[in-house]
């Protein structure tokens, strides 16, 4: 099973409907955002994906109950964190890195993603540790985007051009 995995949007419109195109491409059964949507009228690009998408609010969601409202019919934006389990493995998606070094350390989760820095982190662990860096490319100029295929906890990075 392959997951997509994205954060830091900012409300980047092309570079959404990019990553959208290429985690379609890619054939990806579920997409993760950690976070930093910023905006509701993200969600129709978002919309635009073959499959569900799980969440969490980011520092720089503003409206987070038209957020909500607005992915409602395809994904599940969680306020702090979001634990689910997927393909016998425990993953945890959050924005901000807090307690990153203890999570990475821990037994407890097979992947933990976060964003925020915007800039990719890949510690393959157990578990294995993914920032997929900042798909709205706005700080680092560079949008990028990962897939994880989590059957062999094996990560790429994929640019947006």
């Amino acid at each position: 099973m392959k997951i997509g995995v994205m954060s830091d949007s900012h409300d980047n419109l092309p570079l959404i409907r990019k990553a959208v195109e290429r985690l379609k491409q890619e054939k990806v059964e579920l997409v993760l955002h950690a976070g930093d949507f910023v905006a509701p009228f993200t969600a129709g690009a978002l919309s635009e994906l073959d499959t569900r998408l799980v969440g969490v609010f980011g520092n720089n969601d503003g409206d987070k109950l038209f957020l909500r409202r607005r992915f409602q019919d395809f994904g599940d934006i969680y306020e702090d964190y979001a634990e689910i389990e997927l393909a016998s493995r425990k993953i945890v998606i959050m924005h901000q890195p807090k307690f990153l070094d203890v999570l990475a350390t821990s037994s407890v989760y097979d992947l933990v993603v976060y964003g925020h820095t915007h800039h990719i982190d890949i510690r393959p662990g157990p578990p294995l540790v993914l920032n997929p860096g900042e798909c709205g490319g706005w700080l680092t100029n560079q949008a990028t985007i990962a897939v994880v295929d989590l059957a062999t906890m094996t990560p790429s990075i994929l640019t947006l051009e």
